[in-house]
Protein backbone atom coordinates (compact mmCIF):
# COMPACT_ATOMS: atom_id res chain seq x y z
CA UNK A 1 0.00 0.00 0.00
CA UNK A 2 1.19 3.55 -0.82
CA UNK A 3 1.60 6.02 2.04
CA UNK A 4 0.47 9.62 1.86
CA UNK A 5 4.69 9.94 1.95
CA UNK A 6 5.50 8.40 -0.75
CA UNK A 7 1.83 9.17 -3.10
CA UNK A 8 2.14 11.20 -6.33
CA UNK A 9 1.31 14.83 -5.71
CA UNK A 10 2.21 16.78 -9.12
CA UNK A 11 -0.14 16.65 -12.48
CA UNK A 12 3.25 15.12 -13.76
CA UNK A 13 3.46 12.33 -10.69
CA UNK A 14 0.13 11.50 -10.87
CA UNK A 15 -0.01 10.96 -14.53
CA UNK A 16 2.87 9.13 -14.49
CA UNK A 17 1.59 6.28 -12.07
CA UNK A 18 -1.84 6.63 -13.98
CA UNK A 19 -0.04 5.41 -17.09
CA UNK A 20 1.88 3.05 -15.56
CA UNK A 21 -1.17 1.15 -13.99
CA UNK A 22 -3.03 1.61 -17.33
CA UNK A 23 -0.24 -0.03 -19.46
CA UNK A 24 -0.25 -2.90 -17.00
CA UNK A 25 -3.80 -3.50 -17.33
CA UNK A 26 -3.40 -3.02 -21.30
CA UNK A 27 -1.50 -6.06 -21.10
CA UNK A 28 -3.79 -7.91 -18.72
CA UNK A 29 -6.62 -7.68 -20.73
CA UNK A 30 -5.34 -7.94 -24.45
CA UNK A 31 -2.02 -9.99 -24.94
CA UNK A 32 -1.94 -11.73 -21.22
CA UNK A 33 -5.52 -11.95 -21.35
CA UNK A 34 -5.45 -15.88 -21.44
CA UNK A 35 -3.55 -15.80 -17.77
CA UNK A 36 -6.13 -13.26 -16.30
CA UNK A 37 -9.20 -14.85 -17.31
CA UNK A 38 -7.36 -18.52 -16.07
CA UNK A 39 -6.68 -16.90 -12.65
CA UNK A 40 -10.70 -15.13 -12.19
CA UNK A 41 -11.49 -18.82 -11.43
CA UNK A 42 -15.56 -18.59 -10.33
CA UNK A 43 -15.24 -20.87 -7.49
CA UNK A 44 -12.21 -18.62 -5.78
CA UNK A 45 -13.40 -16.09 -3.43
CA UNK A 46 -13.98 -12.38 -4.83
CA UNK A 47 -11.21 -11.31 -6.60
CA UNK A 48 -9.86 -7.88 -7.92
CA UNK A 49 -7.69 -7.06 -11.03
CA UNK A 50 -5.04 -4.25 -10.00
CA UNK A 51 -2.50 -2.16 -12.04
CA UNK A 52 0.44 -1.84 -9.99
CA UNK A 53 2.25 1.85 -10.48
CA UNK A 54 5.41 -0.90 -11.56
CA UNK A 55 3.38 -1.37 -14.93
CA UNK A 56 2.66 -5.33 -13.53
CA UNK A 57 -0.67 -6.28 -12.92
CA UNK A 58 -2.06 -8.97 -10.26
CA UNK A 59 -5.91 -10.84 -9.63
CA UNK A 60 -6.17 -11.47 -6.16
CA UNK A 61 -8.25 -10.51 -2.95
CA UNK A 62 -9.37 -6.98 -1.95
CA UNK A 63 -7.75 -5.27 0.94
CA UNK A 64 -8.87 -6.11 3.77
CA UNK A 65 -8.72 -2.37 5.50
CA UNK A 66 -12.10 -1.26 5.73
CA UNK A 67 -12.00 1.70 4.45
CA UNK A 68 -9.48 0.40 2.09
CA UNK A 69 -6.61 2.87 2.49
CA UNK A 70 -6.97 3.58 -1.66
CA UNK A 71 -9.76 3.08 -3.85
CA UNK A 72 -10.62 -0.59 -4.78
CA UNK A 73 -10.81 -2.03 -8.29
CA UNK A 74 -14.52 -3.50 -9.21
CA UNK A 75 -14.78 -6.60 -6.44
CA UNK A 76 -15.76 -10.03 -7.47
CA UNK A 77 -14.86 -9.95 -11.23
CA UNK A 78 -14.06 -13.63 -11.61
CA UNK A 79 -18.21 -14.39 -10.71
CA UNK A 80 -18.97 -13.32 -13.80
CA UNK A 81 -16.81 -14.95 -16.09
CA UNK A 82 -18.74 -17.74 -16.87
CA UNK A 83 -21.96 -16.11 -17.09
CA UNK A 84 -21.20 -14.27 -20.52
CA UNK A 85 -18.96 -14.40 -23.35
CA UNK A 86 -15.21 -14.16 -22.57
CA UNK A 87 -15.38 -11.12 -24.98
CA UNK A 88 -18.28 -9.29 -22.96
CA UNK A 89 -16.50 -10.41 -19.81
CA UNK A 90 -13.34 -8.72 -20.77
CA UNK A 91 -15.22 -5.49 -22.08
CA UNK A 92 -16.68 -5.79 -18.75
CA UNK A 93 -13.05 -5.63 -16.85
CA UNK A 94 -12.23 -3.19 -18.74
CA UNK A 95 -14.75 -0.47 -18.20
CA UNK A 96 -14.70 -0.98 -14.69
CA UNK A 97 -10.84 -0.70 -14.69
CA UNK A 98 -10.97 2.49 -16.37
CA UNK A 99 -13.35 3.83 -13.89
CA UNK A 100 -10.82 2.59 -11.13
CA UNK A 101 -7.87 4.19 -12.68
CA UNK A 102 -9.61 7.30 -12.62
CA UNK A 103 -10.72 6.94 -9.18
CA UNK A 104 -7.02 6.44 -8.13
CA UNK A 105 -5.98 9.29 -9.85
CA UNK A 106 -8.33 12.04 -8.63
CA UNK A 107 -7.28 10.31 -5.26
CA UNK A 108 -4.19 11.35 -5.66
CA UNK A 109 -5.24 14.54 -7.07
CA UNK A 110 -7.78 16.28 -4.45
CA UNK A 111 -5.25 18.41 -3.38
CA UNK A 112 -4.30 19.81 -6.92
CA UNK A 113 -6.50 23.18 -7.76
CA UNK A 114 -9.33 23.72 -10.61
CA UNK A 115 -7.23 24.42 -13.34
CA UNK A 116 -4.46 21.47 -12.54
CA UNK A 117 -7.16 19.09 -12.02
CA UNK A 118 -8.38 20.05 -15.58
CA UNK A 119 -4.62 19.85 -17.18
CA UNK A 120 -4.59 15.84 -15.11
CA UNK A 121 -7.96 15.13 -16.81
CA UNK A 122 -6.69 16.54 -19.98
CA UNK A 123 -3.70 14.24 -20.01
CA UNK A 124 -5.31 11.70 -19.32
CA UNK A 125 -8.10 12.01 -22.25
CA UNK A 126 -5.53 11.81 -24.79
CA UNK A 127 -5.71 8.08 -24.21
CA UNK A 128 -7.86 5.22 -25.25
CA UNK A 129 -9.80 3.91 -22.58
CA UNK A 130 -8.98 0.39 -21.87
CA UNK A 131 -12.87 -0.09 -22.96
CA UNK A 132 -11.79 1.76 -26.49
CA UNK A 133 -8.86 -1.11 -26.73
CA UNK A 134 -10.77 -4.44 -25.55
CA UNK A 135 -13.81 -3.64 -28.20
CA UNK A 136 -11.52 -2.67 -30.89
CA UNK A 137 -12.03 0.89 -31.14
CA UNK A 138 -8.53 2.07 -30.64
CA UNK A 139 -5.46 -0.07 -31.77
CA UNK A 140 -3.44 -1.09 -28.47
CA UNK A 141 -0.42 0.20 -30.00
CA UNK A 142 -2.53 3.48 -29.99
CA UNK A 143 -1.06 5.40 -26.79
CA UNK A 144 -0.47 9.22 -27.41
CA UNK A 145 1.06 11.08 -24.83
CA UNK A 146 -0.05 14.37 -23.16
CA UNK A 147 3.01 15.35 -25.81
CA UNK A 148 1.79 14.28 -28.72
CA UNK A 149 -2.01 13.64 -28.63
CA UNK A 150 -2.63 16.65 -30.55
CA UNK A 151 0.05 15.94 -33.33
CA UNK A 152 -0.72 15.58 -36.83
CA UNK A 153 -3.44 18.38 -37.11
CA UNK A 154 -1.57 20.57 -38.81
CA UNK A 155 -2.92 20.38 -42.44
CA UNK A 156 -6.31 20.52 -41.05
CA UNK A 157 -5.94 23.88 -39.47
CA UNK A 158 -6.20 27.18 -41.74
CA UNK A 159 -4.82 30.59 -41.16
CA UNK A 160 -7.73 33.63 -40.88
CA UNK A 161 -7.10 34.10 -44.54
CA UNK A 162 -7.90 30.95 -45.14
CA UNK A 163 -4.76 29.41 -46.69
CA UNK A 164 -2.88 26.45 -45.22
CA UNK A 165 0.21 26.93 -43.34
CA UNK A 166 3.03 24.55 -42.09
CA UNK A 167 5.25 26.53 -40.28
CA UNK A 168 2.47 27.53 -37.77
CA UNK A 169 -0.54 26.60 -36.55
CA UNK A 170 -3.49 29.08 -35.86
CA UNK A 171 -7.29 29.77 -36.21
CA UNK A 172 -9.91 27.39 -37.14
CA UNK A 173 -9.98 23.61 -37.46
CA UNK A 174 -12.10 22.90 -41.19
CA UNK A 175 -13.59 19.45 -39.63
CA UNK A 176 -15.58 19.79 -36.18
CA UNK A 177 -16.74 16.23 -36.59
CA UNK A 178 -13.36 14.99 -36.88
CA UNK A 179 -11.66 17.62 -33.97
CA UNK A 180 -14.26 17.76 -32.10
CA UNK A 181 -12.03 16.19 -29.48
CA UNK A 182 -9.56 19.43 -29.28
CA UNK A 183 -9.09 20.82 -26.01
CA UNK A 184 -7.90 24.09 -24.82
CA UNK A 185 -4.36 23.59 -22.89
CA UNK A 186 -5.38 26.57 -20.86
CA UNK A 187 -9.31 26.18 -19.33
CA UNK A 188 -9.69 22.64 -21.18
CA UNK A 189 -12.92 23.82 -22.68
CA UNK A 190 -13.97 22.26 -25.75
CA UNK A 191 -13.35 22.93 -29.29
CA UNK A 192 -15.79 25.68 -30.83
CA UNK A 193 -15.67 26.63 -34.26
CA UNK A 194 -16.81 30.24 -33.65
CA UNK A 195 -13.70 30.72 -31.86
CA UNK A 196 -9.87 31.31 -32.89
CA UNK A 197 -7.32 28.75 -31.41
CA UNK A 198 -3.26 28.64 -31.49
CA UNK A 199 -1.54 25.96 -31.76
CA UNK A 200 2.03 25.84 -29.40
CA UNK A 201 4.59 25.37 -31.81
CA UNK A 202 7.14 23.55 -28.67
CA UNK A 203 4.57 21.47 -27.08
CA UNK A 204 1.54 20.99 -29.73
CA UNK A 205 -0.94 22.00 -27.35
CA UNK A 206 -4.30 23.88 -28.83
CA UNK A 207 -5.28 27.25 -26.76
CA UNK A 208 -8.43 29.51 -27.26
CA UNK A 209 -6.98 32.53 -28.46
CA UNK A 210 -8.33 34.41 -25.82
CA UNK A 211 -7.00 32.48 -22.82
CA UNK A 212 -3.55 33.36 -24.16
CA UNK A 213 -4.37 36.86 -25.11
CA UNK A 214 -3.12 36.52 -28.53
CA UNK A 215 -5.77 37.68 -31.29
CA UNK A 216 -5.71 36.56 -34.61
CA UNK A 217 -4.28 40.08 -35.96
CA UNK A 218 -0.90 39.56 -33.24
CA UNK A 219 -0.83 36.13 -34.53
CA UNK A 220 -0.35 36.83 -37.99
CA UNK A 221 3.29 38.06 -36.94
CA UNK A 222 4.61 35.46 -34.93
CA UNK A 223 6.48 33.20 -36.80
CA UNK A 224 6.56 30.14 -33.97
CA UNK A 225 4.33 30.74 -30.62
CA UNK A 226 5.32 29.46 -27.63
CA UNK A 227 2.89 29.04 -24.91
CA UNK A 228 3.04 30.42 -21.30
CA UNK A 229 4.02 26.82 -19.84
CA UNK A 230 6.44 26.20 -22.30
CA UNK A 231 7.78 29.93 -22.42
CA UNK A 232 8.31 29.78 -18.47
CA UNK A 233 10.02 26.38 -18.95
CA UNK A 234 13.00 28.19 -20.94
CA UNK A 235 13.55 30.93 -18.56
CA UNK A 236 13.62 28.80 -15.87
CA UNK A 237 17.05 26.96 -17.49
Amino acid sequence: MASILTSPRTVEEIFKDYSARRSALVRALTIEADEVYIQCDPEKENLCLYGHPTESWEVTLPAEEVPPELPEPALGINFARDGMSRKDWLSLVAVHSDCWLLSMAFYFGARLNRNDRKRLFSMINDLPTLFEIVTGRKPVEDKPSAESGSKSRNNTKRSIDGQARSNFKLSYVEDEDEHGDTICGSCAGNYNADEFWIGCDICERWYHGKCVKITPAKAESIKQYKCPSCSTKKSRH
